[in-house]
């Protein structure tokens, strides 16, 4: 039987964690899963004792540049050009199929 109490956060419980998500795994899995879940949270613990005194945070390592054209006002497109195109029309609209009943 599972046990439904949360894990701590110095160990995540695989078993428990797949329990919530609604997956079955294996007894195999788990043990894997349990192996890699372990490490990474190491991996974690060894970031957390990293001295960043001094160090500004960034939200990107490479500086980040708006690419996007202007917004300048133009012409629009010809109607008659745009429902000629269009598969199917209802009213100089283009008919699209309906998604919800």
């Amino acid at each position: 039987m599972m046990s439904n109490t949360p894990p701590s956060t110095e160990h995540i419980d695989v078993r428990y964690t797949a329990q919530l998500a609604r997956l079955a795994i294996t007894d195999a899995e788990a043990e894997s899963f349990q192996r890699q879940l372990d490490d990474i949270l190491e991996h974690i613990e060894a970031l957390t004792q990293v001295d960043v005194d001094g160090v500004e945070p960034m939200t990107h390592v490479m500086p980040v540049q708006n690419v996007l054209r202007p917004d300048e006002p133009r012409e629009s497109l010809n109607r008659e050009d745009v429902l000629r195109n269009a598969p199917a029309q209802i009213q100089n609209l283009i008919q699209v199929p309906n998604i919800l009943d």
